[in-house]
């Protein structure tokens, strides 16, 4: 069989590259290896019958937010897509029985800094009035192809809409530590500890620079948009894009696994499947797959380009993670407050020094002894996923060695992520515990995924990594996957990257398969 384009993952950067071909009128064929479509967003009854958890990505605030979204979204809402929103978006309650949290709310939140801090209140005042001027700049420089001419443009209207000053200052940003931004902006510890957890979720620590754009980022988003999360579970997100893909003519094979990356000369002319098919397509081949995979296991030999495929094998995961599912009687009794029970997430990060030694640890192959827990509560706002008055908890922990040397607190033995993974588990559920006791009297099923696990999953999950990648500065912008190549094409002609290792990265914000599929439409 024969297809303009042939898609290798049906992630949601591949199903959004193959909606918009496809609206284009490309015959498009999506590969799957899995029996079910949508990468690192699924939703599934892990615990207990009735209780939907999401088994990797829960917040759908970048594509509910998204370019894509606004080009196609009347046909997703039309194939079910629905958002529930969270006016109460992230939090963090520390061990004094305080908590500082972000809501879709800016006068509560400068109530909450003032409370805390007046001058860092005056800040958040600061803060949040300029968002409105930055956005729009900052936006576009994240929605455009790295690099291109569009640079030029967003680059002039920002120097003639805020001057060189602004552009110098955005300059700093992009490349500053958290804890430098945090430090240089606010005077109380609780509220950089609350922002600097969003760096976690992006493989910064806070001295690492190039991390303090998505803490600020995240808090103001948050503050103007609210979160988003999928009504009944993540997973309608995928059930819409491929529904509205099959409208165009679009063909999803699943449990359809590609065992190589067929060519003709040095371009790219179809797949190849483990059970010995052959697809070829006329146009283009999309790999929505990490560039060790393509590189090493669906290209036999390489690319042609030895310096290309030997930088491309050597792209850096970020740490691991572990998610916990939880299926519960009630919200946790947070110490800190009834008020908490309200927020999408809680981050159990009470301080910068503490998340600079997890992950310390976890780069050194500990086990870390009090690692970041990123509590999602997606029943305080949607209460569809479980049974009546019951609920799911979602942890996410972060961060983990994929490969174990040994435990920062000498108690868990063993190097083997299926031995080990529920004894970290209950330390994991021993931390929430502090913050909320009782909560495990609570608990009535849980399901532990290691980082091994989140691999076997899913192989672009490589060692637990969800991130596709480190984005530290030398694997972001320009750099990402690799100097040279961050246009999503590959020295195979026709042979196009997408997903989270591409330019703009992690998050479910479809970036890269949009502007992959508006260039190749053209």
């Amino acid at each position: 069989m024969s297809y303009d384009a042939i898609i290798v993952g049906s992630g949601h950067n591949g199903l959004a590259a193959a909606v918009h071909l496809a609206k284009h009128g490309w015959k498009v064929g999506v590969f799957e290896r899995n029996r079910v479509a949508g990468g690192a967003v699924q939703t599934r009854e892990v615990t207990l019958p009735g209780f939907r958890h999401d088994l990797f990505a829960m917040n759908l605030g970048l594509f509910a937010g998204s370019p894509f979204m606004r080009a196609h979204g009347e046909a997703l809402m039309r194939h079910g897509l629905a958002f529930a929103g969270a006016s109460d978006c992230f939090a963090t309650p520390f061990a004094d029985r305080s908590w500082f949290g972000v809501s879709k709310d800016m006068a509560k939140n400068i109530a909450r800094a003032t409370a805390l801090s007046p001058a860092d209140g005056e800040t958040w005042r600061r803060m949040s009035e300029s968002f409105g001027r930055d956005a729009p700049h900052i936006f576009s420089l994240l929605g455009s192809p790295m690099p291109s001419r569009d640079l030029l443009s967003i680059g002039w209207k920002a120097w003639r809409a805020q001057g060189v000053a602004w552009i110098i200052d955005t300059l700093r940003l992009l490349v500053s530590s958290p804890r430098a931004f945090l430090d240089q902006n606010f005077e109380n510890d609780k509220i950089k500890a609350t922002l600097a957890a969003w760096g976690m979720h992006l493989d910064f620590s806070p001295d690492i620079a190039g991390g303090a754009l998505f803490p600020y980022l995240e808090a103001m988003a948050d503050q103007s948009f609210g979160m988003a999360l999928g009504n009944g579970g993540a997973d309608v997100m995928i059930k819409a894009l491929t529904g509205y893909l099959k409208e165009l003519g679009g063909e999803i094979h699943l449990d359809a696994e590609v065992s190589r990356i067929d060519r003709n000369g040095n371009r790219a002319s179809g797949v190849t499947l483990v059970d010995g098919r052959q697809f070829t397509a006329k146009r283009a081949v999309v790999a929505n797959a990490l560039p060790q995979t393509v590189f090493t296991k669906l290209l036999p030999g390489g690319s042609g380009n030895l310096e290309v495929d030997r930088r491309m094998k050597a792209f850096r995961p970020g740490p691991g993670t572990m998610m916990i599912h939880v299926a519960c009687d009630a919200l946790p009794d947070w110490l800190a407050g009834d008020e908490l029970q309200r927020f999408a997430y809680i981050h159990l990060a009470p301080s910068l020094d503490m998340m600079s030694r997890t992950y310390n640890e976890a780069l050194a192959g500990l086990l870390p002894g009090e690692p970041v827990i990123v509590v999602g509560q997606p029943t305080a706002i949607d209460p569809s996923r479980a049974p009546e008055r019951k609920h799911i908890l979602w942890l996410q922990v972060r961060v983990l060695p994929a490969a174990i040397k040994g435990d920062a607190m000498n108690q868990i033995a063993g190097d083997d992520w299926a031995q080990i993974k529920e004894a970290y588990a209950d330390r994991v559920m021993g931390i929430v515990e502090n913050y909320a006791p009782g909560f495990g009297d609570k608990v009535l099923g849980r399901a532990v995924f290691s980082p091994m696990d989140l691999e076997n999953e899913n192989p672009n999950l490589l060692g637990g990594d969800n991130l596709g990648g480190s984005h530290h500065l030398s694997q972001n912008f320009l750099f990402r996957p690799v100097p040279g190549w961050s246009r999503y094409r590959t020295p195979v002609d026709g042979l196009y990257l997408v997903g989270a290792s591409t330019w703009p990265g992690a998050g479910v914000g479809a970036g890269s398969g949009f502007m992959l599929a508006k260039m190749l439409a053209k």
